[in-house]
């Protein structure tokens, strides 16, 4: 391989986008090059990240769906993987581990109730397969409830439980599965019946462009659920690990599931690590035969020391404090932008759950444009495309949130004046 030391930052990136194009991914290549949106992510710390060249730099507003909770490159997260160099490396999934055994005891030690069991993998696809072959497995029973613009995965069982558009392109769906409208009780006590084994949920749906459901709306999941001999599966891959100001986002709600999915924060941006923790009940699924759910990287020794940390610094007070400050600073924030741009009609928020909802889905799509030529990635909600969702990493400062809602005026006044061209 001939050396790139020699190349130039503008030359580098060049190269990267062509080797992209010809070698990964065509499409999304040819999409960002249309928006002239192809940044390449280079240097990246904390809140922010910077193109290759060098030439531009974000905020990361977007956070890949709070993979970034703690930003870019933590050091401490960083630190805790070196250590764990220093001793193991993934270990292996058929043995007693004493890496898996400290993360789930901890997992178990924060969540309510007897959610004592933890079963590792990597994806967050791969987490929500799992809690759907237990539910199944331990109820007999094979129908599984989400919600309608709900999003679970791009992996077999999850893929079923989102929306058509998702799965369509790849052949005949699973059968067993139905979606149904979102915080829509009456709708959800029509669909569960006795061969339902599972409702999932996501806690508050990203892709559905964050609606924050009614108070009581998992309550009475809940007792629906237990009426009726069902499991209620709540995926926490986006709300988990301090987004909404708690550690884990079914807090807010007063419920507590049978099982819970955990991914992207939990990697602290640095290893991929996932986790299906269920109550202790659930267990007996894998009583007759332990190994017939296997996870070649899933709890990988060095992903379980770095989640720790991730642990030990979510669930700290005060940071979960910071986090619930930053919240009403931007809601403030984002009140008096209202007052200035009729286009921006709302903020749907949880915590630093948010997304900021615009006036119809054209305005959605170019705010997203518009906030990225002033330095902001965000992205629109794919399932309800007028939400921009708004993660930015829960470590940002005081002084970071007024440069951030500076640049956001700006995007929102640019978006109105393309939105007159456009309307």
């Amino acid at each position: 391989m001939i050396s790139e030391d020699y190349l130039s930052p503008e030359t580098l990136k060049k190269k990267a986008i062509t080797d992209f194009t010809n070698h990964v991914s065509s499409g999304k290549a040819r999409f960002w090059q249309q928006l002239d949106m192809d940044v390449v992510m280079g240097q990246r710390q904390g809140a922010c990240f910077h193109d290759l060249d060098g030439s531009r730099s974000f905020f990361n507003l977007h956070c890949n769906g709070g993979v970034y909770n703690l930003g870019h490159r933590n050091p401490e997260v960083i630190r805790a993987l070196e250590e764990a160099l220093q001793e193991v490396d993934m270990g292996n999934g058929h043995l007693i581990s004493k890496a898996r055994a400290d993360l789930g005891r901890r997992l178990s030690e924060l969540m309510p109730g007897d959610l004592d069991y933890v079963v590792f993998g990597v994806s967050g696809g791969e987490a929500v397969d799992l809690s759907i072959k237990v539910a199944r497995a331990y109820t007999g029973r094979t129908r599984i409830i989400s919600a309608l613009g709900g999003y679970h995965g791009h992996t077999g069982l999850a893929m079923a439980a989102g929306d058509a558009k998702y799965r369509d392109p790849f052949g005949p769906a699973c059968p067993g599965f139905q979606q149904v409208p979102f915080n829509d009780m009456d709708a959800m006590s029509r669909a569960v019946d006795d061969d339902t084994a599972a409702v999932l949920l996501e806690t508050v749906p990203a892709t559905l462009g964050m609606p924050v459901p009614d108070p009581e709306y998992y309550s009475a999941v809940r007792q629906t659920c237990d009426d009726r001999g069902v499991l209620l599966i709540l995926d926490e891959v986006q709300t988990g690990f301090g987004r909404t100001g708690k550690l884990w986002g079914f807090e807010h709600f007063s419920v507590i599931p049978d099982m819970v999915v955990l991914a992207k924060g939990m990697s602290g941006g640095i290893y991929p690590i996932t986790a299906t923790v269920m109550r202790a009940p659930l267990d007996s699924v894998f009583h007759e035969d332990p190994h017939i759910h296997v996870s070649t990287a899933g709890g990988s020794e060095l992903g379980c020391r770095v989640a720790l940390k991730v642990l030990e610094m979510s669930s700290a007070p005060d940071f979960l404090d910071h986090v619930n400050r930053l919240s009403r600073k931007i809601h403030k924030g984002v009140e008096e932008l209202m007052a200035k741009n009729d286009i921006l009609k709302g903020l749907r928020q949880l915590g630093l759950f948010m997304g900021l909802e615009m006036e119809d889905e054209l305005c959605g799509q170019i705010m997203c444009k518009a906030a990225f030529d002033s330095g902001l990635f965000m992205v629109y909600a794919n399932n309800y495309k007028s939400v921009v969702q708004f993660l930015p990493p829960l470590i940002i400062t005081f002084e970071q949130v007024d440069e951030i809602m500076a640049r956001l005026d700006q995007a929102l006044t640019k978006t109105g004046e393309l939105k007159a061209l456009f309307g």
